[in-house]
């Protein structure tokens, strides 16, 4: 879909992309100085320079070149040609505030491996893993998981940022994760009732206790996240194109693999039935 965008020129809007699409300009190399729908000269050279562009950082795999350019709500538009180099992210932490919480874990999916950090034994590794990719996946991840990873890492994530929240909500799905899940038909199973604030009682109960089996359930829905975001995200890339001339283009559901961590309900119904929990809900 990226080669037949053309909002990510300065001036070039949704009418006037349709306008190309309708005379013919299906993808960028279809737009000549000879261009049939009426531009000024200074459009059109503006064109040809932005296009010029955008083929070389296409040919280099620079997608912040196309992040940059695009409204939140339009990444889709890129997700299919710099798919091999993405990855989708979720980190869970000790409190739903950046100030004075730490990171439990992060969980990372590039559709062929799921990779897994946790505070106290591996989660150093991440600053250099994350490095590996150039496009990261997430849900609200703008508001919280980016600028929560850069403050406790002391380091700067320039990662092209899909945010599913801002493209899923203009298709209408809003709401949380969850909530977005539940509205496209998606069930969790035994993961239906554990939440953002039921991964922190999960990762207390770890800590307070040393039950493995409350790791192991944190572990299975922060890895949850993160399969459901490819997942999403497909979804969504496929209902975005499917209103374009290019809707043949639509992406097949990926293939998600087994968690490898089960989740413990006699663990999570301890939790449930605790005073914290009450507290809290």
């Amino acid at each position: 879909m990226l080669k037949n965008t053309f909002i990510h020129i300065p001036g070039i809007g949704p009418k006037t992309e349709q306008r190309f699409w309708d005379s013919g300009i299906h993808n960028w190399d279809d737009f000549t100085q000879y261009c049939p729908i009426r531009l000024s000269q200074s459009k059109i050279d503006t064109m040809a320079s932005y296009l010029e562009e955008s083929k070389q950082n296409l040919k280099f795999s620079n997608p912040n070149y196309f992040s940059d350019l695009l409204p939140s709500s339009q990444h889709w538009r890129f997700f299919s040609e710099f798919r091999n180099s993405t990855v989708y992210l979720d980190i869970e932490t000790t409190g739903l505030e950046s100030w004075g919480n730490e990171i439990t874990t992060i969980a990372l999916y590039d559709s062929d491996f799921i990779t897994y950090y946790i505070n106290g034994q591996n989660l150093n590794e991440f600053p250099d893993d994350i490095r590996k990719y150039k496009v990261i996946v997430t849900y609200n991840g703008k508001t919280f998981d980016i600028p929560f990873i850069e403050k406790y890492f002391n380091i700067r994530l320039d990662h092209s940022h899909i945010d599913l929240r801002y493209i899923l909500g203009s298709l209408g799905y809003r709401g949380g994760l969850k909530s977005c899940e539940t509205q496209l038909g998606i069930d969790r199973g035994d993961l239906a009732g554990v939440d953002g604030f039921f991964a922190v009682l999960l990762w207390h109960d770890y800590k307070r206790t040393g039950n493995q089996k409350a790791l192991e359930t944190l572990l299975a829905y922060n890895i949850q996240d993160v399969l459901t975001l490819e997942n999403l995200m497909v979804i969504a890339y496929n209902m975005k194109i499917k209103d374009t001339p290019f809707y043949e283009k639509q992406l097949p559901a990926p293939v998600l693999p087994d968690i490898p961590f089960e989740v413990d309900m006699k663990t999570v119904d301890r939790i449930r039935s605790g005073v914290e929990f009450q507290y809290y809900y």
